[in-house]
């Protein structure tokens, strides 16, 4: 007999934190995983043409600390 969410929910909070964490971790996992394979790739691909463009000298770099400084600053 299936098991009501409510059910499985109050279980899965009696959880410790770290088993609780890889549970969540493999249920986000199924879900969209198209989508994700997808996003992914598109995020390899842009990656990719970023650094080729700083290798030819068509974008520049920053330093770390300065783009988190202007993240920070953006989001006040």
């Amino acid at each position: 007999m299936a098991r009501k969410l409510g059910d499985i929910e109050k279980d899965a909070m009696e959880l410790p934190l770290h088993e609780r964490s890889l549970l969540v971790e493999r249920l986000l996992s199924t879900l969209d995983q198209g989508q994700d394979i997808d996003s992914e790739e598109l995020w390899l691909q842009e990656a990719e043409k970023r650094y080729q463009d700083y290798r030819n000298g068509k974008i520049g770099a920053k330093p770390a600390d300065h783009v988190f400084k202007e993240a920070r600053e953006r989001i006040k």
